[in-house]
């Protein structure tokens, strides 16, 4: 069963492209007509590339990897950062800085600037400084919160990309393709496909479009996620009695010459220090 219809696409104006003249012959593929200088995008064809996007975010969530979402423009930021949230995975909707990916032990470094600059405001530090000073590091704060705090939790280089316009984001793009990771992308006619591992054709433009979409990643998120915990409670049930069976049979077995030694050795000392508290 596909996780999103060709009717909630088309109520959202998933299907709308760009004008005929701005197209990009790459998406032809994935286009079904144009109408009033304007192409429109195959539904049947949107639906089952997100179901495959959906199907492979679902297994990174299940193998407790993060996905990092990227969109920076107007139309998809809110809902981008309200949905990446609500699922713990990290999202990019500033600015997005150069080197994040390919140098990321610098990004990196900036994160824990903040954890730093916390630590300052609450171990007394901030007493001992100027309010000039105070208000530079606070400000640096505001500053490095607003373009790297919904990074802070990750600890590492994310196992995917997605993208909301595959153009405006395509520095981030060419970051992902230089280290392999592979690229999730809503991909509109004016775009470029070539290279995204995970093609979803459709309106970039307008937010119902973009929020249709990413309801349909975010339940197959959110479904790997509870696999994910339903598998961790299986396997230390499992394992639970291995380990009391374990510990019962080194309880029950005859200690070894080297164990026996350890014990009075032990013995020898607590009466040293015993006689010597005396």
């Amino acid at each position: 069963m596909s996780r999103t219809n060709f009717e909630q696409l088309l109520e959202a104006g998933c299907h709308f492209g760009h004008l005929k003249r701005k197209w990009n012959p790459a998406m032809a593929p994935y286009i079904f007509m144009e109408r009033n200088d304007i192409h429109i995008i195959d539904l049947h064809k949107t639906v089952v590339k997100i179901d495959e996007a959906a199907a492979a975010m679902k297994s990174i969530a299940k193998s407790g990897r993060k996905i990092l979402f990227v969109a920076t423009k107007k139309q998809a930021k809110d809902v981008v950062a309200d949905k990446a949230k609500a699922v713990g995975m990290p999202y990019i909707t500033e600015r997005w800085a150069g080197g994040m990916l390919t140098n990321f032990p610098t990004i990196r470094k900036a994160v824990k600037k903040m954890t730093t600059i916390d630590k300052m405001s609450t171990d007394g530090t901030f007493e001992n400084i100027s309010k000039r000073e105070k208000l530079q590091v606070t400000r640096q704060r505001e500053k490095l919160e607003k373009n790297l705090g919904s990074i802070a939790d990750l600890t590492r280089l994310p196992s995917a990309l997605f993208v909301v316009d595959v153009m405006k984001e395509q520095i981030a793009v060419k970051e992902a393709q230089r280290l392999g990771i592979p690229v999730f992308g809503i991909v509109d006619t004016n775009s470029n496909p070539n290279g995204i591992d995970f093609i979803i054709p459709a309106n970039d433009d307008a937010t119902k479009s973009v929020d249709v979409i990413l309801v349909a990643l975010m339940e197959a998120i959110q479904e790997g996620l509870e696999e994910r915990k339903v598998e961790k409670v299986d396997a230390e049930a499992a394992e639970a009695p291995v380990v009391k069976e374990r510990k019962q049979r080194v309880a029950k077995r005859p200690r070894t010459q080297k164990e026996d030694d350890e014990a009075i050795n032990a013995n020898v000392v607590k009466k040293f220090v015993k006689e010597d508290e005396e």
